[in-house]
């Protein structure tokens, strides 16, 4: 991992950790601190650790980075000089706007490149074709099924605790086809891969609402 990968990493890290820890109204639970933390570290840690796996497999690296904001319009001089932590500023300003209600946890988004090793498996009887958004997309799904298993194995070893619920809650609004995030990569990569892991994912999000 990159300097930069490393530091918005952290940086998401620290911000789930907060925004777990915030209770209605508006609350941090400072002696649970560190353990709602660590949890942090386990969601985002074990989501970017799946999408790595799947992208070595595919001959491709993934760089992760806080989810930003540079345009403005659709032409080509419509952006930002400086690009925006979109996803760090909704989370903080949903959370203190909902005093805590609201959880937004969209906060990092990966690119996906192809690496010299694939380049080279494009020639030969073991030919490989360049990176596709089936590929990228593979690698994004990747990242959702792990949060869901984590959410049910969780669930099933201790299901008072709320790391259950919030793996399901980040795999969800990481589904959301917007920008750069999990979701738009899956959707790009198959509709129909997307729209039936979507499905599952609302029905852990359903349970982790309803579910005492």
């Amino acid at each position: 991992m990159e300097y930069k990968e490393v530091r918005d990493v952290i940086a998401a890290i620290i911000i789930l950790g907060l925004i777990i820890s915030l209770v209605y109204p508006l609350k941090i639970n400072l002696a649970l601190f560190p353990k709602f933390l660590f949890f942090a570290l386990l969601i985002i840690g074990i989501n970017i650790l799946a999408k790595k796996i799947i992208a070595f497999s595919l001959d491709a690296d993934i760089e992760h980075e806080t989810w930003k904001w540079s345009r403005y319009g659709l032409k080509p001089h419509q952006h930002f000089k400086t690009e925006i932590p979109l996803g760090i500023i909704l989370s903080v300003i949903l959370s203190l706007f909902s005093l805590g209600f609201v959880k937004f946890m969209s906060l990092l988004t990966y690119e996906t490149r192809a690496r010299k090793i694939r380049a080279a498996k494009r020639f030969g009887f073991y030919s490989f074709t360049e990176m596709t958004d089936w590929h990228n997309g593979l690698i994004g799904a990747s990242g959702i099924v792990a949060l869901l298993l984590l959410s049910l194995v969780t669930y099933f070893i201790s299901p008072d605790d709320v790391l259950w619920r919030f793996s399901a809650y980040y795999a969800f609004w990481n589904m959301l086809p917007i920008s750069k995030l999990d979701g738009t990569q899956i959707f790009f990569g198959s509709k129909i891969l997307y729209s039936a892991l979507g499905i599952i994912t609302l029905i852990f999000t359903v349970y982790a609402l309803v579910l005492p």
